[in-house]
């Protein structure tokens, strides 16, 4: 699994969203906006949805910062508009069914969890500039607390 670090190129993607729209990273940062891509294992779990909840919390104030927000599972999209809908979630959760997504972040692998040695994302946040490049990278994200730990580092 590679690794990214802040200053690498971001990879483009283009993935289906809960709400029928297509996700495009390129198109997202090119207002001249930042966004916030995460990665989380599966949509519905315990840790996924307290996440998905505080990013959720948090939007307009990430928004009014100049971020967009991205969710990204390799669930299929039908699940994902579950979730959603389930969470009052209105940012997009995309689908990488592939994981070629999660290929390009190095989220995608084997990993330790609490539930034993899994095969899928590690949950990881990428902050990506107008420019695509990322300005914070963090891989094997706690998600209690983790969203006011990245507004403190964005100043958000």
């Amino acid at each position: 699994m590679t690794s990214l670090s802040a200053g690498d190129q971001a990879p483009d993607f283009d993935l289906p969203a809960h709400d029928g729209s297509r996700v495009v990273l390129s198109e997202l940062v090119g207002s001249g906006k930042g966004a916030i891509v995460y990665f989380y294992p599966k949509a519905a779990t315990p840790g996924c949805t307290t996440e998905a909840c505080d990013f959720r919390d948090n939007e307009a104030a990430l928004a009014a910062a100049g971020y967009s927000l991205v969710g990204i599972s390799a669930d299929p999209v039908a699940d994902l508009e579950s979730f959603a809908a389930d969470n009052h979630v209105t940012f997009p959760f995309a689908s990488d069914e592939d994981h070629a997504v999660g290929d390009a972040y190095g989220t995608w692998g084997t990993h330790e969890t609490p539930f034993g040695v899994q095969t899928g994302n590690k949950r990881s946040t990428f902050v990506v500039d107008p420019e695509m490049r990322l300005t914070h990278v963090e891989y094997g994200v706690d998600p209690n607390g983790h969203v006011a730990r990245l507004r403190e580092v964005l100043g958000a």
